[in-house]
């Protein structure tokens, strides 16, 4: 059903820093990349993928209240890794990985432009 979201930043080569390490602990890596401008992950070039770039129309990047992009993790574990590696590369929390009802196990965090995600695994 989605095919990519992509967010917003202000420091492209900052950003693209910070998801090589963070995504590569969900076995993501860049599939798709145009200079200077935008960056795409994925797990495979049919699935889902996150986008970084700078605006289309010029303007600062901003975060949107209430907006949020899920990464699906295969553990807890892994949830509890890429949660950590956000963390590590300055990220902010949002929520550390816990339970948060039956068979949902998540993790919250902001990237280095504001932006907030979630580490999730559903399963018990």
């Amino acid at each position: 059903m989605i095919a990519y979201t992509t967010l917003g930043t202000h420091d492209l080569a900052r950003a693209a820093a910070f998801y090589d390490a963070v995504l590569a602990e969900l076995g993501a890596e860049r599939f798709m990349e145009e200079p200077d401008y935008f960056i795409a992950w994925g797990n495979s070039k049919d699935g889902a993928g996150l986008g970084i770039t700078w605006p289309f129309n010029k303007e600062p990047a901003s975060v949107g209240n209430g907006t949020m992009v899920a990464l699906g993790a295969s553990s807890r574990e892994q949830v509890d890794r890429v949660y950590a590696r956000a963390i590590e590369l300055g990220g902010t929390d949002e929520g550390a990985p816990g339970q948060r009802y039956p068979g949902f196990y998540a993790a919250y965090f902001r990237d280095l432009d504001g932006n907030k995600l979630n580490c999730c695994y559903m399963g018990e």
